[in-house]
């Protein structure tokens, strides 16, 4: 739920009493959506922060730390990603970012497309990634697309809103993950947001990785902090062959903010709580 008190914007995660408040400038842009809420404001420290249906999802100065989390430890870990396949992502910095790896081709599948709209107008978070020509932007449900085409890919990213979130539940459910593995080539490679803080949602966690591991060969999950968010952030990848996605990577690629073959290990190393839970 958001609370607006002048100028201060307030993500507030209701019933667990804890917020987080940024300082803003101006509102850029609300709008309702067939399928959310839609706000981009500008803040007097952090750049623009999207908000969608009252959550926060992208902070533009430190966005980075989610995305290049979400998209390269399966990116480098891949030994040949060509194609690649975004669910969600409509602001585009997914996008951008799988494009900085010499990848054949990249379809983005949103079911907004007023996101897709508001993100090329207002936040540019894709840095031009919208414009690639390897790109193809596809304006369907993702699960429906899955279900409606039998191209193959080396590496699913699922970037959608938080598990439970109503416009992405199709999104974290067991016959979904079985259309992303059996989209998937012979070292293909799923993997997707978590959601945040293991402290708060753990049993959602859990769920998540339990319904992950009736599908997939190996499941992991790795967590780190993410900018301007609660204090961790969850990300779980799913293999189908056994490929080791904790060593630590060869490749390098430039321009990068927060993620490097050196820290690919560490993000591993869950805390010992966590170690019992699952």
């Amino acid at each position: 739920m958001q609370k607006n008190f002048k100028n201060i914007v307030i993500d507030w995660y209701h019933p667990y009493g804890i917020g987080i408040a940024l300082e803003i400038k101006r509102k850029i842009v609300e709008k309702e959506t067939k399928y959310q809420k839609i706000e981009v404001y500008e803040t007097v420290n952090f750049g623009k922060v999207l908000f969608i249906d009252g959550l926060i999802q992208s902070i533009e100065n430190g966005e980075g730390s989610y995305h290049e989390l979400l998209v390269h430890p399966a990116l480098f870990i891949h030994p040949n990603p060509e194609n690649v396949l975004i669910i969600g992502g409509g602001e585009g910095a997914t996008l951008r970012e799988v494009l900085k790896h010499p990848v054949r081709k990249v379809w983005m599948v949103d079911i907004d497309e007023e996101m897709i709209k508001i993100a090329k107008k207002y936040l540019k978070f894709d840095k031009g990634a919208f414009e690639d020509k390897r790109a193809e932007i596809i304006i369907e449900d993702g699960f429906k697309f899955l279900k409606e085409n039998d191209q193959i890919y080396d590496v699913i990213i699922v970037d959608a809103t938080d598990p439970g979130e109503s416009a992405s539940c199709s999104l974290y459910t067991i016959e979904f993950y079985n259309l992303c593995y059996q989209h998937l080539s012979k070292n293909g490679i799923y993997v997707t947001q978590g959601g945040t803080c293991i402290f708060l949602h753990h049993e959602r966690i859990k769920n998540l990785y339990r319904n992950l591991k009736k599908v997939f060969k190996k499941v992991k999950i790795y967590s780190s902090p993410v900018f301007g968010l609660l204090p961790d952030w969850v990300f779980m990848i799913g293999t189908k062959s056994n490929i080791n996605v904790e060593k630590k990577p060869n490749k390098k690629i430039k321009n990068l903010f927060y993620y490097s073959p050196e820290i690919h290990k560490e993000l591993f190393k869950l805390p010992l709580f966590v170690q019992k839970i699952f």
